[in-house]
């Protein structure tokens, strides 16, 4: 049996968390996976808004639980947070990014839950999770330039004349499909676990090793590549454009299926350790989280969708390729290993990388240099909000 003042407190956190989501949906997952569709015109503001709530509402439930257990027990060392160091943390984090969203500047949402969450934690005397703090680190500092550089370089293979494109984004297709047969899916796997596309059917194959590797996996990676190259370029083939603008959606799909999987977490998991007083399963918890950010999506993503799409890099069809292909792949990277991480950096650097492919045409240099600083003030305005607002309140109650 709860106690009432368990239900209560676990009521108020769920809504702060409830908050936290459609704010999230509102900015980052909600306007970065299909702005650079926008900007090639492949897709309305509205129509796109509309998909990618769907989607990063399935990637929630589908791929939400590595980021959600990070956020919920790896962010700070020692006894897992109390109620109300979770509420304080999340309604700070949510502020910040309802901020940005109104003001039309993309805030990064992991920046500040990470912030948020370690700052009300210090203060609750919990000790830092340096390992934690140095893994999510690296992929913060990479993230510009590994997704800038393969930005910029898929953008000046696509505009190589030497190459068709009828050959060219196909080929590329052929790379997002190995991608997508090996990323986890939780109803994949057995109970507790997730597996892949690959790893699922080459189960069900004679088992064949050479020298120790997964051929099966590699053979079934290899027929999906092929498979999705070759119904591109027979696509591309009756209509290049109307080809070129399917492999474009079909990318922003990705990407924002990869989203609701990245940054449900951000929303749900400093409610983890509250839930051990209640029996309810992560699932129900992500499809929660998945809501809200479904919600977001729907009410306050068209605002940042017009932002990214107009306001950083004048985009084509195939510069928005170049964008979106290195998201989707840092973005399962990131699901994966269970980092928090932002789609608003994620974007953001592989649309100014492919920008630069065709000489920083429709760059904005100022637009940049803003954004950056609304990052770094993000993070620390969430860890000194979060440790001050807690400390206050503690000495309060």
């Amino acid at each position: 049996m709860v106690a009432v003042g368990t239900l209560a407190t676990l009521v108020v956190a769920g809504l702060a968390s409830l908050f936290m989501a459609w704010a999230i949906g509102a900015g980052s997952s909600g306007s970065t996976p299909f702005a650079p569709a926008v900007g090639a015109n492949a897709i309305s503001v509205m129509r796109a808004g509309l998909i990618v709530g769907l989607l990063g509402f399935f990637g929630a439930v589908l791929q939400g639980a590595n980021v959600t257990e990070a956020v919920g027990s790896e962010l700070v060392v020692g006894a897992p947070l109390t109620a109300t160091a979770a509420i304080v943390g999340l309604i700070t984090a949510a502020a910040l990014v309802a901020v940005g969203v109104f003001a039309g500047y993309p805030i990064a949402t992991a920046f500040t839950v990470t912030g948020a969450v370690v700052g009300v934690g210090l203060a609750l005397g919990r000790g830092p999770a340096w390992a934690k703090y140095q893994q999510i680190a690296t992929l913060w500092v990479l993230v510009p330039f590994v997704g800038g550089g393969i930005a910029y370089a898929t953008a000046r293979f696509l505009r190589n004349e030497s190459i068709p494109e009828t050959l060219a984004v196909p080929g590329l297709a052929g790379l997002v499909g190995v991608i997508v047969a090996n990323v986890d899916f939780s109803v994949l796997g057995p109970a507790g676990e997730a597996g892949s596309i690959a790893g699922t059917v080459a189960a069900s194959l004679p088992p064949v090793g050479v020298a120790g590797l997964p051929v099966g996996r590699l053979l079934v990676s290899l027929a999906v590549a092929l498979l999705v190259a070759g119904l591109l370029r027979y696509d591309m083939a009756r209509d290049r454009e109307a080809g070129q603008r399917h492999f474009l959606l079909a990318l922003g799909g990705l990407v924002a299926f990869s989203a609701g999987g990245s940054q449900v977490g951000l929303a749900i998991g400093p409610l983890l350790p509250l839930l051990g007083d209640v029996s309810v399963p992560l699932w129900a918890v992500l499809v929660g989280g998945g809501a809200g950010l479904l919600v977001g999506s729907w009410t306050g993503a068209p605002r940042m969708i017009k932002a990214l799409a107009q306001d950083y890099s004048s985009l084509g069809p195939r510069r928005s390729i170049a964008a979106l292909i290195p998201s989707f792949a840092i973005a399962q990277t990131a699901v994966f290993f269970g980092i928090p991480v932002s789609f608003n950096e994620i974007i953001v650097s592989a649309i100014v990388g492919s920008g630069y492919a065709a000489g920083g045409s429709g760059v904005s240099a100022e637009k940049m240099v803003k954004t950056v600083l609304a990052w770094i003030g993000s993070l620390v305005l969430a860890f000194a909000g979060g440790y001050g607002v807690f400390t206050a309140v503690s000495a309060v109650l």
